[in-house]
């Protein structure tokens, strides 16, 4: 994999590798779940640890091979009884359907082993299922141990087994690490078994991406965009609506509702909830976060959040963690939320910044509005009531409180509780410099519109008389050659010209 994260651990569908394994092992209700760890074992055994508390984590010694690593399970598990299903970490479309069916087969056939198998276009570095002439499994030869025939067959191992436990311990007992690369194989319990007379079935499946196993990013990709597309298509069988499943990703944990929209350049992780009716995206990225019946959400990133029955969202919101959107409330345009509460019906529509705030129910926050909740040091709270109205462009300097009802005045700034039903108002009073700008920006635009306004003329009926000057200014030089002064340069000094 060519990375610091070890290979089991790299994510596939919101999952890691060694996830799905553990999830397709659990479905089979085993009576014991060991995983067995060598390469940065302290990372991966918590990882494991998160992912499933019950699964009882077994090391590995120095000794190479995947026999070895079973050998190292056995001893752990104790004295273990009936069939041992033994998996790699590293096949994340393996499911707990297809291990059903072969441990259904191993009961009822009362194999040895029964091996999972597949059949590839090209076997290139695959172990090879070698058969008898009574069809059954005599051996698996690894690649590099093949022989010239032996290279030519097609059907190899998926290295999916279920063993009889009293014959796989037998033949771990029997193992060594004559082969080409030093390892204990775990395949060579397969011709012990038959070599002591028991039945060894291999069971093909036809899904070969199923259990084809990861050994670099090229096939994590490809393994990825193959279970998101098993992913959506399975939720599209439960009614859900991908418009563009080419640029849709939704992962294993994620749950729909029946009537659920996704539309174009949305990406659902973790375990994000959707529920019935509600429409996600275009362009949009849900993490952790519960969408209610009938919501919609636009062009958003939230991670951690709650959007409420009937309430929209965006576009171009950004909802942190622990924002909590009541129903039928709104977030709009230009929105940052961060552990917010806003209640049912309530709206901030634009342009603002909610941090550490409690919004009442029906209350409508103005344009351009902050919650200041950080003083440098702590986190403060902000708490507007019910029904009240706050002006554009309001600072709340937390810790604040406006009551119900109460309503905030335009470009105030708030550092003191607003009673209910009182206005707020916190600005400094205006001030007009008269003059300023005939003063201090004489010559511009502006200045020639004040003075217009003074004396009464229209802005626009000045513009066309300056019009008309340039035209005839532009007429006068192009019909002589002599030297014609600009009216506006009469009266005033070289200098003056100059800068004119």
């Amino acid at each position: 994999m060519r990375s610091r994260l070890p290979k089991i651990l790299h994510p596939v569908g919101g999952r890691p590798m060694v996830g799905h394994a553990i999830a397709a092992a659990r479905a089979l209700d085993p009576a014991q779940l060991a995983v067995v760890v060598r390469h940065e074992r302290d990372l991966v055994a918590a990882r494991i640890a998160e992912l499933d508390p019950g699964a009882r984590v077994v090391d590995q010694d120095d000794v190479p091979g995947t026999g070895r690593a079973v050998e190292c399970a056995m001893e752990a598990l104790g004295e273990i009884e009936g069939a041992v299903v033994v998996l790699a970490g590293d096949v994340p479309l393996l499911d707990g359907g297809t291990l059903g069916q072969l441990l259904a087969t191993h009961h009822a056939e009362g194999d040895a082993v029964t091996i999972l198998s597949t059949r590839l276009p090209d076997a290139t570095g695959y172990g090879r299922i070698v058969r008898g002439a009574d069809g059954q499994v005599e051996a698996i030869v690894e690649h590099k141990d093949a022989t010239p025939e032996q290279l030519e067959v097609r059907e190899i191992n998926t290295s999916t087994y279920v063993f009889d436990a009293a014959t796989l311990r037998r033949g771990l007992a029997s193992l060594d690490r004559a082969n080409a690369q030093g390892e204990v194989y775990l395949t060579d319990v397969v011709a012990f078994a038959r070599g002591e007379g028991g039945s060894v079935r291999a069971i093909m499946t036809d899904d070969a991406m199923s259990v084809e196993g990861v050994n670099d990013r090229v096939q994590l990709a490809a393994l990825g965009a193959e279970l998101n597309r098993r992913t959506l298509e399975h939720w599209m069988r439960e009614g859900v609506t991908v418009v563009d499943p080419a640029t849709t990703w939704v992962d294993v944990d994620v749950e729909l509702a029946a009537d659920v929209t996704l539309l174009p350049g949305t990406q659902l992780h973790g375990a994000t909830r959707v529920g019935e009716g509600a429409t996600i995206g275009p362009d949009t990225t849900l993490r952790d976060t519960e969408v209610h019946d009938g919501a919609s959400v636009v062009r958003t990133h939230a991670e951690l959040a709650v959007v409420g029955a009937g309430a929209s969202v965006g576009p171009f919101s950004y909802l942190r963690p622990g924002t909590v959107l009541g129903a039928r409330g709104k977030i709009g345009g230009f929105v940052e939320t961060k552990n917010a509460r806003i209640g049912e019906g309530a709206k901030v529509p634009h342009l603002s910044y909610l941090g550490d705030a409690e919004i009442g129910e029906h209350t409508n926050i103005g344009a351009a509005s902050v919650t200041v909740n950080y003083d440098g040091v702590h986190k403060h709270r902000t708490v507007i009531g019910a029904h009240a109205r706050t002006g554009a462009d309001n600072m709340f300097v937390a810790p604040v409180t406006v009551g119900d009802g109460a309503y905030t005045a335009a470009g105030s700034v708030i550092v003191r509780d607003v009673p209910p039903g009182a206005l707020g108002v916190g600005r400094s009073e205006q001030r007009n410099i008269e003059g300023w700008v005939a003063r201090r920006r004489p010559g511009t635009a502006a200045a020639e519109a004040a003075e217009s306004a003074a004396r009464g003329v229209p802005v626009d009926a000045v513009a066309q008389s300056a019009a008309s000057a340039d035209a005839e200014g532009d007429a006068t030089h192009r019909g002589t050659t002599s030297d014609v002064a600009h009216p506006a340069d009469a009266g005033h000094t070289d200098q003056e010209r100059e800068a004119h």
